[in-house]
């Protein structure tokens, strides 16, 4: 049991005090008396204009409900005029010019994959930040990117020779030679600045472009590694001729890594179940670790125990021989909540619970001062001095001002020059959508990566236009209207605001981390959209996302698409309605309930029960999916608006539910520490968790799965003690 501590007229749960006075501060210019006065101050200046915010959602929600219910037929611009006589819907302005400064290269230059990972596990949070450099030869040989698979134990030599064919076509289509192909090299030297590739003949030749050789490893005549770049992106040639593959090449090749994971989320938010001071001080402690760059966790494999802990720089020898380094990490962005959810950990003057989005302000920066100062251990993340601060959930550029705002305050009250803290924009929730570019504007000097996410964007269509009538089935949302003028419209206004050169442009997650080949198939579609990063499951996704980066140059892309895209921003006000004289089949209503409460059910019992915020979920049908609040939000309001609108009832609802707890016991069959839902679902939290969800999904703040969840996880966490 945790007590509490007063100061600056706050009571602090001592889990939280210990972990500033004892880790964070050491080392930091600054008194623990000064961090409490700070959010002392934070909350008397911030906390009223936090609630204000969160009531005008309220009230401009009520606004469109009325107008839905007094105007069951109204035209799409009487819809519009109402949007903008209530203030939902802004004027853009005229011009806007992001102004953001001190942007590290992969924001700014460099194109590629970014991961988001739950920050409160440290393991996960390591293979994230280490998976800017990834194994292509892994990620092939292990996934379905290519057909067929290894046949027995330990290596499979045809597997492995289909891989290495994969790797030398890579490299003869982005880096070819001007005689042969590398399929026919012997072995690679390098002699007065050129790379130098000796073929089975005895010819030597040289590549098409000498410039992409970017460097070696080892011996002029002899190297262990040869280091190529193409559209910014670094490729290593690993040279290991005892290794299984280096035996099987002719020149000797293990591996080829690429460069993948140019940047990664550290998330204290979607993927997170931190409920209270114990769980905030586990995110806060590894955000910390990373920031330090002394974050570590011992892992079981066999009979031997590993730690695994940060990736040191690369070191290499440039054309020349002169020794250079290149970042061995991932560019580190903290996500922090939205501006909705409070937390324990601190109570106010007043006694009330503290908005946690001004607890993650404070408290994620004091963390990254440390790297801003050059921690002990000689690992940086940011090299121009910038922490880099995600903000999702917010409706529009007043809230968007609000973030600027407390950045501002934080900034002041720490002693940091202003615009230190980047914000990252997601463009998440409809309101923020159609007023982009004022929110863009609102955060001109310091906006460094806006994003799109679908997922928690569909909850807000569906849960904004509530009473408009049902929506077509989730399967189908995807063919709405909205949905891809809403992509279109994120890189058009950010090309438009100038975020090339200052700021990511970057597009949502690939959901289905076992189906590689179908990935590289679609993702594709990202640069070629404009998107200079794209969120990917794991760091095997990155790797094989990496590929795209070299087909696609994308600042030539978007210079492109400044000339091309148009977009039509009315369809962003299109409500995807079923369409009128729709007559749904009983098996279609139950396979769409069934798909809803599977998900829900799925997710919703890890969330709840175990503390998992992320984790790969089966689907009805198998499928393994990464899940977070993001899809929970779409199922529960897809299912609140069919009950809205008498599609469903509450009983079809419940039945679905009791089949579908029954399937995800037995998807969870094999974990011991599983609770089972049925047949004993009044017993069950997490099953009544999810019944609340869709029941009351109505009436929850924007249709947001955060309060249902966070009240369900206390019950769970006291219950199963």
């Amino acid at each position: 049991m945790s007590n509490r501590i007063a100061q600056a007229n706050l009571s602090i749960d001592s889990q939280l005090y210990n972990l500033v006075t004892d880790e964070i501060l050491p080392g930091l210019d600054i008194s623990a008396d000064q961090v409490w006065q700070a959010m002392a101050t934070l909350l008397q200046e911030l906390q009223p204009r936090n609630r204000a915010l969160l009531a005008k959602r309220e009230d401009l929600q009520a606004k469109i409900d009325h107008w839905h219910e007094t105007h069951p037929h109204g035209s799409a611009s009487d819809y519009k005029i109402m949007l903008q006589e209530i203030g939902y819907l802004v004027a853009a302005p005229a011009k806007v010019c992001a102004t953001t400064a001190n942007v590290d290269k992969e924001i700014s230059t460099i194109a590629g994959s970014q991961l988001v990972v739950p920050v409160n596990n440290a393991r996960y949070a390591l293979n994230a930040a280490n998976a800017r450099w990834g194994s292509l030869y892994d990620a092939l040989y292990g996934t379905d990117a290519l057909a067929g698979k290894a046949r027995k134990q330990g290596y499979d030599s045809v597997r492995g020779a289909q891989v290495i064919d994969f790797g030398k076509a890579f490299l003869d289509k982005h880096f070819p030679l001007m005689h042969g192909c590398h399929g026919q090299v012997t072995g690679y030297s390098t002699t007065n600045g050129s790379l130098i590739a000796t073929l089975e003949n005895g010819h030597a030749t040289m590549m098409v472009t000498p410039k992409l050789f970017a460097g070696y490893r080892g011996e002029a005549d002899c190297p262990s590694a040869i280091l190529l770049k193409h559209h910014n992106l670094h490729v290593e040639l690993v040279i290991d001729r005892t290794s299984a593959p280096g035996q099987q090449d002719m020149a000797g090749m293990a591996d080829i890594l690429m460069e993948a994971a140019v940047s990664t989320i550290m998330d204290c938010e979607d993927s997170v179940a931190a409920v209270d001071a114990e769980d905030k001080a586990l995110v806060y402690r590894n955000w910390l670790g990373l920031m330090k760059g002394d974050l570590s966790v011992s892992i079981d494999k066999g009979k031997q125990t590993i730690t695994r802990c940060l990736n040191p720089d690369r070191e290499y020898l440039d054309r020349h021989g002169k020794p250079f380094t290149l970042p061995g990490r991932a560019l580190l962005f903290v996500r922090n909540v939205g501006h909705l959810m409070t937390n324990d950990a601190i109570l106010n003057a007043q006694g009330e619970e503290v908005p946690e989005g001004i607890m993650d302000g404070l408290f994620t920066t004091l963390c990254a001062m440390h790297d801003l100062q050059g921690n002990a251990n000689g690992i940086r993340n940011s090299r121009q001095g910038s922490i880099y601060i995600v903000k999702p959930k917010m409706h529009g550029p007043e809230e968007v001002a609000f973030s600027v705002d407390l950045f501002t305050r934080i900034e002041a009250l720490l002693g940091l020059p202003k615009n230190t803290i980047k914000i990252g924009i997601m463009d998440e929730e409809r309101r923020t959508s159609i007023n982009l570019k004022a929110c863009i504007a609102a955060a001109s000097e310091r906006v460094a990566f806006i994003n799109t996410g679908f997922l928690d964007r569909t909850g807000d269509e569906i849960h904004t236009s509530m009473v408009a009538g049902p929506m077509v089935a989730k399967g189908d949302m995807k063919q709405a209207a909205w949905i891809n003028t809403y992509e279109d419209n994120n890189v058009l206004v950010g090309l438009q605001c100038g975020l090339q050169g200052r700021a990511q442009i970057g597009k949502g997650m690939w959901a289905k981390p076992d189906c590689m080949a179908e990935m590289m198939e679609a993702k594709i579609g990202h640069p070629m959209a404009g998107a200079n990063t794209a969120w990917v499951p794991s760091p095997t996704g990155a790797t094989l996302h990496s590929l795209h980066y070299h087909e696609v140059l994308v600042q030539a892309r978007q210079e492109e698409l400044k000339q091309s895209l148009q977009v039509d921003q009315d369809k962003l006000l299109q409500i995807p309605l079923l369409a009128k004289g729709t007559e749904l089949t009983g098996a279609q209503i139950t396979r769409e309930l069934d798909n809803n409460c599977q998900g829900i059910l799925g997710y919703v019992i890890r969330w709840v029960e175990a503390g998992i915020g992320c984790s790969k979920v089966p689907d009805i049908n198998q499928v393994g999916l990464m899940e977070d609040r993001a899809t929970l939000r779409i199922s529960a309001q897809a299912l609140a608006n069919w009950l809205e609108h008498g599609i469903c009832t509450r009983q079809m609802v419940i039945a679905s539910m009791q089949r579908m707890a029954a399937l995800v016991d037995k998807q969870n069959a094999n974990d011991p520490s599983y609770r089972n839902m049925a047949p004993d679902f009044a017993s069950s939290v997490g099953y009544q968790a999810a019944l609340e969800l869709v029941f009351e999904g109505k009436t929850q703040p924007s249709g947001y799965t955060e309060p249902v969840l966070h009240r369900r996880r206390k019950e769970a966490k006291q219950t199963y003690a």
